[in-house]
C-alpha cells in the first residue's frame, strides 16, 4: 500500500504531464505485477462499489479520533472532503505494515462489503491501525468509492506501453474492459496488458471485450471557413448527433455483450438488444447509440395524426425511412432513457414504456474480421447489409444527412434541437476506425448546435474535490417562479455547476460565497442571491423528481453576468419555453 500511496500523492501534486509519466512509469517498472493489476484498474478508471455505509465511516472515525459530533462536523466542514477529514483525524497507528496493494485488496477491504455493521467496524479498527498516515487518503478514497486522481485514462495507456515497449494503441485495446465494474485483476491480467506483441494476451479468448471507441474533435469553425477546412460535404458521411448511451454491441462465441463507452458492461439492463444482438451473425461487433425508440404506431396513440401518420408513406430506401422515422419522434429525449440507467431491475412495464434500441452507425467486426482499417463508407455499406439482412425491431440504421453544399447543411442543422438531437456527425468517407480522440487514420468531428442557455442565481455553493477541496466550486443555481410584477415570486433550485469559471474567477466568487452565507448544512452554504451566471445546457426535459418540474442535462457556466442584476435573471416559465415538443417529449 505503500508504494501506491506515494504514487497517488506524486499525481495529485502535480501538473505537470511529464511529471506524472514519469511517477507512473517508474511505479509500474518497479511494483509486484499483483499491485501493479489494482493501481492500473483504479488509475484507469475502476470504481469498486462502495465497501462501507458513509455514516458507519463517520461514527466510527469519530469514536477513533476521540471527538464530539459538533467538532468532526466542523472538521468536516473545513476541509470539504469525508474521506481526507478522516485521514488527518484518525489517532497514530500502532501495528503499520508494508503489504501491497493487492494484498490489502484481498484480505482487506473487498471482505468488507456487505459484513454485518458490527463485524465492519471491528475489521475497520484493525486495519486503521495499521495504515501509516500516508496510506490514510487513498484508502479511504478506495473504501468510499470516490476514488479519484489527476490523471488520465491516457497517460496511464501510455506509460504501459512505455513499460512493456508496445504501440500504445495495442495497450489501449488490451485495457478494454479491464476496468469493468466487479472486475478483481490479477497478475496474469497486468503480464498480459504489457506482454510483447506476439505473446498469448486477454485477446487469446476474446470472448465479449470490444474495441476502443473512435471518439471525435469538435469543430466550430465559422460557416464560411468551411469549404477551405473540409472540402465538399460529398467527402463526408453527415449523420445526426444522438443524445443517448454510445455503446458497443458484441455478439461472439454464443453469446451477446453490450458496453458503453465508459467501459461499462450494460447487458443486464438492456435485455431487448441482448436479444436482438442473439439473431446477428457470431462475430459481429457493432458501435451506435442507445435510445428510447417508439414504434410510429405508438407515437400515432398520443400525438395526431398529422405529426406522425404522414411520415410513414412506404420508403424503399431503409436510411430514408429512419429519417422520417425520426422525424415523426421515434426517438425519445435522454429523459426517457435515464429512466431505464438507473433502475437495477427491468421490469416488464419499463420495457413497454421505455423501450429501448440501437441506432447503428458502424460496422467494426463481420463474420470474425476486424473492419477498422476499411474506409468509413466501406464499413457504412457492409453495416447497410448487415441490417437489411436481419431486420430487427430494436435495431436501426442511424440516418445519413445530404445537402449540396455547407450552408444547405447548416439550415438542416437547425432543425437538430426540434429532432431531440445535438447537431451533426462529420465523418471522412475515407476514415478508417481509430482508437481514442486520434487523426492520424482519419477524422470525426461533431458540429454541434449552441448550448440552451438561461441567466441563473447562485443560491447554494459546496467546496470542491483535490486540488479545489479549499474553494467553494460547486454549485447550485435557480430561476425566479415568477415574472417581477409577482411580489410573492421567489427563486427554484434547478441545475448544478461546477465547471466553466476561470482559476481567478473561482477564486473571487469563493470569497463571495464566504463574504455572503446565511447558513451552513455540512460542506454545503446556503448563500444570499448576489451572483449571476448564464447555464447553459445540451437537453433539458420535464422531471417529477426536481422542485423546479424540469431536469437539464450537461450543465456548466458558460460567464459570469456581473452585468445583470438579480431580479433580471430568467425565470421557471423561460425554462419552460425551451422543452422539447410534446411529439418529443
Amino acid at each position: 500500500m505503500k508504494a501506491f500511496a506515494a504514487l497517488y500523492h506524486a499525481l495529485d501534486a502535480s501538473t505537470s504531464s511529464n511529471a506524472k509519466q514519469a511517477a507512473l512509469q517508474a511505479y509500474l517498472r518497479a511494483a509486484a505485477p499483483q499491485d501493479a493489476a489494482w493501481a492500473v484498474y483504479f488509475l484507469a478508471g475502476g470504481k469498486p462499489r462502495q465497501l462501507v455505509p458513509t455514516r458507519v465511516l463517520r461514527d466510527l472515525a469519530r469514536e477513533a479520533a476521540a471527538l464530539p459530533e459538533w467538532l468532526f462536523e466542523e472538521s468536516y466542514d473545513a476541509v470539504g472532503d469525508l474521506a481526507e477529514t478522516i485521514s488527518l483525524l484518525l489517532p497514530a497507528p500502532t501495528q503499520p505494515d508494508d503489504r501491497g496493494l493487492a494484498d490489502w485488496m484481498a484480505h482487506d477491504l473487498l471482505p468488507l462489503r456487505g459484513l454485518p455493521p458490527d463485524a465492519q467496524r471491528a475489521r475497520l479498527l484493525a486495519q486503521w491501525q495499521r495504515l501509516a498516515p500516508g496510506e490514510r487518503l487513498p484508502y479511504f478514497k478506495l473504501i468510499t468509492g470516490a476514488f479519484r486522481v489527476g490523471v488520465s485514462k491516457l497517460q496511464v495507456t501510455q506509460a504501459l506501453a512505455a513499460v512493456g515497449g508496445l504501440d500504445a494503441k495495442t495497450v489501449a485495446q488490451r485495457l478494454m474492459g479491464y476496468t469493468a465494474i466487479g472486475a478483481q485483476p490479477t497478475a496474469r491480467d497486468y503480464l498480459a496488458l504489457i506482454a510483447p506483441h506476439d505473446a498469448p494476451t486477454l485477446l487469446g479468448a476474446r470472448g465479449g471485450q470490444p474495441y476502443p471507441f473512435f471518439l471525435a474533435h469538435p469543430f466550430n469553425e465559422p460557416l464560411a471557413r468551411f469549404d477551405e477546412l473540409l472540402g465538399a460535404p460529398a467527402d463526408w458521411l453527415i449523420e445526426w448527433k444522438w443524445d443517448g448511451i454510445r455503446a458497443q454491441l458484441v455478439r461472439r462465441d454464443g453469446d451477446v455483450w453490450l458496453w458503453s463507452r465508459g467501459e461499462e458492461l450494460i447487458t443486464e439492463r438492456f435485455p431487448e438488444l441482448q436479444a436482438m444482438g442473439h439473431t446477428l451473425p457470431e462475430g459481429t461487433v457493432i458501435d451506435g447509440e442507445i435510445v428510447v425508440w417508439k414504434a410510429p404506431e405508438t407515437i400515432a396513440a398520443s400525438t395526431s395524426p398529422s405529426s406522425a401518420g404522414a411520415a410513414f408513406d412506404a420508403q424503399p430506401d431503409p436510411d430514408r425511412a429512419d429519417a422520417l422515422a425520426v422525424l415523426a419522434g421515434c426517438v425519445q429525449p435522454f429523459a426517457e432513457l435515464q429512466k431505464r440507467i438507473g433502475r437495477k431491475t427491468v421490469t416488464p412495464k419499463l420495457l413497454r414504456e421505455q423501450p429501448a434500441a440501437l441506432l447503428a452507425y458502424d460496422l467494426l467486426e463481420d463474420g470474425g474480421q476486424d473492419l477498422r482499417t476499411l474506409p468509413q463508407h466501406q464499413r457504412r455499406a457492409r453495416l447497410e447489409a448487415l441490417v437489411a439482412a436481419h431486420p430487427h425491431p430494436a435495431l436501426h440504421l442511424s440516418p445519413h444527412v445530404e445537402g449540396p453544399d455547407w450552408p444547405d447543411l447548416a439550415r438542416q442543422r437547425d432543425a437538430a434541437r426540434r429532432l431531440g438531437t445535438e447537431g451533426f456527425m462529420l465523418k471522412r468517407r475515407d476514415a478508417a476506425y481509430g482508437v481514442g480522440r486520434t487523426k492520424d487514420v482519419g477524422v470525426w468531428w461533431k458540429w454541434k448546435i449552441d448550448p440552451m442557455s438561461v441567466d441563473a442565481v447562485l443560491i447554494y455553493a459546496q467546496r470542491g474535490h483535490g486540488r479545489r477541496a479549499s474553494l467553494y466550486s460547486d454549485y447550485t443555481f435557480a430561476v425566479w417562479s415568477g415574472p417581477p410584477e409577482d411580489p410573492g415570486r421567489t427563486l427554484v433550485p434547478f441545475a448544478k455547476a461546477y465547471s466553466g469559471l476561470t482559476d481567478e474567477e473561482m477564486r473571487q466568487v469563493d470569497a463571495i460565497v464566504r463574504k455572503t452565507t446565511r447558513e451552513s448544512f455540512g460542506p454545503v452554504r446556503s448563500v444570499e442571491p448576489t451572483l449571476v451566471f448564464e447555464l447553459g445546457f445540451e437537453g433539458i426535459a420535464r422531471s417529477a423528481r426536481h422542485k423546479s418540474g424540469i431536469a437539464v442535462r450537461f450543465p456548466r457556466m458558460l460567464r459570469w453576468r456581473v452585468d445583470k442584476p438579480v431580479d433580471e435573471a430568467d425565470t421557471l416559465a423561460t425554462l419552460a419555453a425551451l422543452l422539447p415538443t410534446p411529439g418529443h417529449g
